[in-house]
């Protein structure tokens, strides 16, 4: 899966939250200074050739829906964060925001509790 420019992000990021939308549409969610149409469409035809969205023809008019998920797509994006600036280590991610980024005792103890849960997940569904 391709990574996205942030023109690209902002657009999907619409279309995730809105389902679906013509170019008019997901212009009036875009902050001013508000893009041309011609770029928001040309935006989201590279969009559709990378695979993220499709569209469905009303005559001459296209409404556009996403075809990957947000999740899906944060997933990868995720894993390629870490793969490119942690070594492929969830570790040394954990531990580079828990020593850099000042987080306080309540964000790191939610962290430790979020953790925690997903290990006694694992553990009980390694037992069934």
């Amino acid at each position: 899966m391709k990574e996205l420019t942030k023109a690209e992000e902002q657009i999907i990021q619409i279309l995730w939250e809105e389902k679906k939308g013509f170019v008019k549409n997901i212009i009036e969610h875009l902050p001013e200074p508000k893009p041309a149409y011609n770029t928001v469409s040309t935006i989201i035809r590279i969009l559709e050739k990378k695979g993220f969205v499709s569209h469905k023809a009303y005559g001459k008019t296209y409404e556009y829906y996403p075809l990957i998920s947000k999740k899906k797509y944060t997933k990868v994006y995720f894993k390629n964060f870490v793969h490119n600036y942690f070594s492929n280590s969830f570790q040394q991610m954990v531990s580079f925001f828990a020593k850099e980024e000042d987080l306080s005792l309540s964000e790191m103890e939610e962290m430790k509790n979020i953790i925690e849960e997903e290990i006694n997940k694992q553990k009980i569904n390694s037992h069934e």
